[in-house]
């Protein structure tokens, strides 16, 4: 569970006898969520390779992370960092920000002397410490005092083992952490329990939805998407639409004049904003302002996928040779379920989108399908299943975690704009 971002001289052939080097690895950023459903921060997440390994040392790993945690979590969000005994000990984490940390001691590190001395030194920085995937063993009660995390697993604890974690954390300031969740019966157990921070698939995936009609506003939404999909865009056509909606057409307008703040004059209409910025960065400001409306009710967590899968997409498609436009709107469309608050089948018929776009959108195999799966892969750090997708398209891994890096920088930006 570490994360690192691709070098460029991984991946060759060693030499015989010497030491085989690490292969790329892929990059995942895992969302923690409060019981409304608010981003506390992400736990940065790492596989190896193909067999889902590390090569080389636990301390070198850790220490990749380090490297590029910053690059990866380039605003203010607090970032989960997994940690090896050395690491803590001798200070190779101190590089990351304290305030913006939290420093995860794994489940198989042991509190002796040494290590308690360094993460107290670590504390003293300013750095929060969880414990990760705790257990009710006595070996573990020494790091109690020290943690202001602790992360319970709940696919791999039971309500007996949790009622022990519960009587040992007794008097203890740690907020616990609720991992693997993947229904909203298991969230609500959790929160019963005594938990107040949520960690797993729930919080990534599309949630189950009613099927009721949705506002006459995000009808509005629906048809502006589908103009956005057309290239070029009939920028007429997404005026109309973007003035129907007052949020909408506010933030287009604050996004355009931030975009340009080099050009003379100022930008007083929403036609003026588009012609100067042009049609593909018309797309991708209206989209990620229609995000931002959609996402307003939404974990941000959810607005930032939906953007970093759009933006992967459209990546993926000058790699493959494919529309980048129309890409780009399948990952946005592809959680639009639970922005929307819609079923899917809903969304696709009330749309006027080609039957490729349709048949990805409602799970049926083709490239654009493919494209969905590689980055629903990279979401939930299934790095066995990217290896299965990337190879027919003749993807290296370093190309699929380069897009991937780049992809979550863009969204950091945008909505930070």
């Amino acid at each position: 569970m570490r994360a690192t971002a691709p070098a460029n001289d991984l991946g060759k052939r060693a030499e015989p006898g010497a030491e085989r080097p690490c292969p790329v690895r892929y990059l995942g950023r895992q969302p923690i969520v409060d019981e409304k459903f608010r981003l506390y921060g992400y736990e940065l997440l790492n596989r190896g390779s193909e067999e889902n390994e590390f090569c080389g040392s636990g301390e070198h790993a850790t220490r990749e992370v380090v490297d590029h945690s910053l690059m990866l979590m380039p605003d203010p969000t607090i970032a989960f960092v997994n940690c090896t005994r050395a690491a803590l000990v001798e200070g190779a984490v101190t590089v990351l920000p304290p305030a913006q940390t939290v420093l995860e001691i794994l489940e198989d590190i042991q509190p002796d002397k040494e290590l308690l001395r360094a993460c107290r030194a670590l504390k003293s920085q300013g750095y929060r410490l969880a414990l990760d995937d705790f257990a009710p063993l006595r070996s573990r009660v020494p790091f109690i005092e020290l943690a202001d995390f602790v992360k319970i697993d709940y696919r791999a604890s039971d309500a007996r083992a949790r009622r022990e974690i519960d009587a040992m954390l007794k008097g203890s300031w740690a907020l616990r952490i609720a991992e693997k969740i993947e229904t909203e019966e298991e969230m609500r157990m959790a929160r019963k329990e005594g938990c107040m921070l949520f960690q797993g698939y729930f919080f990534s995936r599309p949630l189950m939805m009613s099927s009721s009609t949705p506002p006459q506003n995000r009808m509005v939404y629906l048809r502006l998407l589908a103009v956005l999909q057309e290239s070029p865009a009939d920028l007429r056509e997404v005026e109309s639409l973007v003035l129907s909606d007052t949020m909408l057409c506010y933030r287009v307008l604050r996004m355009a004049t931030s975009a340009m703040q080099g050009h003379p004059g100022a930008i007083s209409t929403v036609r003026e904003a588009l012609l100067l910025v042009g049609d593909e960065a018309v797309r991708r400001m209206v989209t990620v302002a229609l995000a931002a409306v959609l996402g307003g009710h939404r974990p941000q967590a959810l607005v930032s996928m939906a953007l970093a899968r759009a933006r992967f997409c459209e990546l993926l498609a000058q790699a493959v040779q494919r529309p980048e436009s129309q890409f780009y709107l399948l990952g946005m469309l592809s959680l639009l379920d639970a922005l929307l608050e819609m079923p899917m089948p809903r969304i696709v018929s009330a749309l006027p989108l080609d039957s490729e776009m349709k048949a990805a959108l409602l799970g049926e195999p083709g490239p654009m399908r493919t494209a969905l799966e590689l980055v629903q892969a990279l979401e939930l750090c299934d790095w066995e299943r990217c290896e299965k997708i990337r190879g027919p398209m003749s993807l290296t891994e370093g190309a699929v975690a380069t897009m991937y890096v780049e992809a979550l920088g863009w969204v950091a930006r945008a909505l930070q704009g």
